[in-house]
């Protein structure tokens, strides 16, 4: 499989953790919109009554520095690490924008998922009350 069909495979909505979140939050008795494409950066749910919005952010992605999962490609480095710059200066400017807006952000890493689930629920709700 060449690299550009790879990267076609690569999903950006309705990913493992996102649904993981979506899954925990429903659970919890939230409901909530998907991806509303009228606010910047696309938040992934968003719960427009209490003016709140979760990001699940892929930790290579959006450049978390995790270890394990964010680890730097070995081919095409200079590339990539520009990539994954211009993606956290995208999060911050987008972030800034839907504060002013009058919105409240979580930003839950795909790490966060795979580890610990009362943590993350704790999170959530947490946020969300």
């Amino acid at each position: 499989m060449s690299r550009s069909e790879n990267m076609r495979r690569i999903r950006s909505k309705d990913t493992s953790p996102e649904r993981t979140v979506r899954s925990i939050v429903h659970l919890l008795g939230f409901r909530f919109r998907l991806h509303r494409e009228d606010l910047p950066g696309k938040p992934d749910l968003v719960f427009p009554s209490r003016k709140k919005l979760i990001f699940v952010n892929g930790c290579f992605w959006h450049g978390h520095g995790c270890p394990g999962v964010a680890r730097k490609p070995k081919t095409n480095t200079e590339y990539w690490v520009k990539k994954i710059r211009d993606n956290k200066k995208r999060d911050v400017r987008n972030h800034r924008k839907l504060r002013i807006l009058g919105w409240q952000i979580l930003v839950i890493w795909e790490c966060e998922t795979e580890e610990d689930p009362e943590r993350l629920r704790g999170r959530l709700l947490s946020f969300l009350r």
